[in-house]
């Protein structure tokens, strides 16, 4: 069914019905499971236009941090210059676009590209965890946005002064496991990785003294056990959740520094990271014990020079036998996931630039992608090639991400939400909702 402008009007006067807010949510970084799979039916098959016409629009601040949404309302956080350096963290109602709240922090900034926060906001129980670019942890009551207890990590544990902060700051999005709150921060002394208890605040456990990467920890089933993903400055690590114990590890040490942002992928025991500067590594997740090995590991010569996938921001998505990503430059990539031998490469999806990126969303059997140039695309993807069905404008890119670079007329690097039958995205200047419902 096709996405109209009589439909989208339409939606203005619905409001959001207790059973979609319990069912149909995105309250995290890629969705409930951290899986980039959005589970709603009645979701139009093609768009009727080139351009998609928003239920509701609203000004924002800066920010590489995507929305998330539960509850009814959305959030979503930003940075300010002016008058004073500040981190803000902001909820607006779902169905109206209302502002309901807004925290306001000081927040000077002492990384590159400083755009604002970089984590998406995790919502659990009604409490909204938000982790700002410099270390600022809240807890905030997600209804009221009244501060429930925060951490400034930066300090307690001294990153900056030590010369761990992570050169594009701290962007991992917090994972909630059981009573905890988990959250990568790169510190020494064995606090690479931090757990807190989610009620107080307090520490329960800390592990490792790897260096900080941008990638956000994951939680799978391994061996019918719980497992904490962590890929971080130095390797890809295996822990026990609940104290942080070490099962397993595989150095993957940076050439150049640590530049990993997607986030780890797991198909049928495999579990796929790859990286800008140093390539992919697949490994095969034993089920006799938490234990892995290396399957395989390709890396190209150079950033342009590549081997199978050098991604940089794009999440790959891995299915059974492929592996789809975006290389350094844009290029949309297939991999043979048995051997890391690209079977074929497309450059419409996105425009060929360093960087260049595709956020992949799998709906039923097909995938959604948004580009960085704020455009919604539907698609499928086989091991016979990229066949697009539908492309619409959502939003407009903006430069402040990629200030100063003079690569392009700006860029829209921010994570979409999928809630609701909607989509909801922001830019430097705005945050805005559409519908995807059918008609």
């Amino acid at each position: 069914m096709r996405l109209g402008l009589c439909g989208l009007l339409v939606c203005v006067g619905l409001s959001v019905s207790t059973n979609s807010i319990r069912a149909d949510e995105w309250p995290q970084w890629r969705g409930p499971n951290r899986d980039g799979v959005w589970r709603e039916t009645g979701i139009v098959d093609e768009f009727d236009s080139g351009q998609i016409t928003p239920r509701w629009r609203q000004p924002i601040g800066a920010g590489y941090s995507g929305p998330t949404v539960a509850g009814g309302r959305v959030y979503v956080t930003d940075r300010l210059v002016e008058p004073q350096q500040v981190e803000r963290i902001h909820c607006f109602d779902a169905a109206s676009g209302l502002p309901l709240w807004s925290h306001v922090y000081d927040c000077p900034y002492e990384i590159g590209y400083q755009a604002g926060p970089r984590a998406a906001v995790t919502i659990d129980h009604g409490a909204a965890f938000a982790l700002g670019a410099m270390g600022h942890l809240h807890c905030l009551d997600a209804a009221t946005g009244r501060v429930r207890w925060l951490r400034d990590l930066n300090a307690e544990y001294r990153i900056a002064a030590t010369k761990r902060m992570p050169i594009w700051g701290i962007a991992a999005a917090p994972l909630i496991f059981e009573n905890l709150v988990i959250v990568p921060i790169g510190a020494g002394a064995g606090a690479s990785i931090v757990a807190l208890d989610k009620s107080t605040g307090a520490t329960v456990w800390q592990a490792l003294d790897d260096r900080a990467q941008y990638s956000a920890p994951i939680l799978i089933r391994q061996a019918e056990q719980n497992v904490l993903v962590c890929w971080t400055g130095d390797g890809v690590v295996g822990l026990a959740p609940r104290d942080g114990k070490l099962f397993w590890r595989v150095d993957m040490t940076p050439r150049n520094m640590p530049i990993g942002i997607a986030t780890p992928v797991v198909d049928d025991n495999r579990l796929f990271v790859t990286s800008f500067y140093d390539g992919s590594l697949l490994l095969k997740l034993r089920q006799d014990e938490p234990a892995v090995e290396t399957l395989w590991r390709r890396v190209g010569r150079d950033e342009r020079s590549t081997d199978a996938l050098h991604s940089i921001i794009s999440t790959p998505l891995f299915s059974g036998r492929t592996i789809y990503g975006v290389d350094s430059y844009g290029e949309l990539r297939c991999l043979d996931a048995a051997t890391g031998d690209r079977l074929w490469e497309d450059l419409t999806a996105t425009p060929r630039n360093r960087w260049s990126n595709i956020h992949f969303v799998r709906h039923g059997e097909r995938i959604w992608m948004f580009n960085e140039q704020g455009e919604l695309i539907i698609s499928t993807l086989s091991a016979q090639g990229f066949h697009e069905i539908s492309r619409a404008k959502l939003i407009e890119p903006t430069t402040v991400q990629l200030s100063g670079s003079g690569r392009r007329h700006g860029v829209c690097w921010a994570h979409p939400a999928f809630a609701y039958k909607h989509v909801f995205i922001r830019s430097d200047e705005e945050i805005l909702c559409a519908s995807l419902a059918a008609e």
